[in-house]
């Protein structure tokens, strides 16, 4: 923690860091073209089968013309760069400034450094069609469940969300359908575990990921024609907050 509280100048020169961010990153990142970004532990070895699986479906993807994102660190970020990188495919690292810090894989050919979590989430989001997840710890289930929110609550289009690794994840996906799903708690809909997919094999998730990518391209193809607006955030989906009209308790 600060010694003491951040002053008004503090902030404001932060506020600036923070804006320089997004601008290096808008930048860079509108020329890569359709991407797909790869979350999983920094910890995954390179003798380590999800290291394989990892940089086999990179290198898929990559010859399918998506450009590869991850967060430009070791393990399982580096084997997904690595498989674009086989692929002579646009490899992206967006690596975080960390306490301890992050070292960089060699294989990001396009790297951009990041101090604010929340921008270069934005990045991840703004710039990607699709989201694998291999196992990982907290930094891989927060991109995930980042992504659940934004797809549950209209505030993103719906996109492919893959988790790979049946005995990493069945734990977790069998409480949200305990606990979460089912009574005394029901916190989530039916509807909203089906917003991604459980599997082990990287050639479904690259199935899945190219198909929902030409049907996207033909709903974005639709959505022009009839002139759909924009949302503040820049997408075209989601509504307004509805305004309260009822009484106060």
């Amino acid at each position: 923690m600060n010694d003491h509280p951040p002053t008004m100048q503090e902030d404001t020169w932060r506020i600036f860091r923070i804006m320089s961010e997004f601008v290096d990153g808008f930048e860079t990142m509108s020329r890569i073209g359709a991407a797909v970004s790869i979350f999983g532990s920094a910890r995954t070895p390179r003798t380590h089968s999800d290291y394989r699986k990892a940089r086999s479906l990179a290198r898929t993807l990559a010859e399918r013309k998506f450009a590869i994102i991850t967060g430009g660190g070791s393990g399982i970020m580096e084997a997904a760069n690595r498989g674009a990188h086989d692929a002579g495919g646009t490899s992206v690292g967006l690596n975080i400034s960390l306490p301890l810090e992050q070292k960089a894989n060699p294989w990001a050919d396009t790297r951009l450094d990041f101090r604010y979590f929340f921008a270069r989430l934005v990045m991840f989001v703004k710039y990607s069609e699709a989201f694998v997840c291999f196992p990982g710890g907290f930094g891989t289930l927060h991109e995930f469940f980042n992504s659940m929110t934004l797809i549950q609550t209209h505030k993103s289009e719906r996109f492919p969300v893959v988790l790979i690794g049946r005995s990493y994840w069945n734990g977790l996906v069998g409480w949200m359908r305990k606990n979460m799903l089912c009574r005394p708690f029901r916190k989530v809909d039916p509807e909203d575990l089906e917003l991604f997919t459980l599997t082990d094999s990287v050639d479904k998730a690259a199935e899945i990921i190219a198909g929902a990518y030409d049907e996207l391209l033909a709903q974005r193809a639709k959505g022009a024609a009839r002139g759909m607006a924009e949302t503040a955030e820049g997408t075209v989906v989601g509504r307004p907050p509805q305004t309260y009209t009822g009484r106060r308790r």
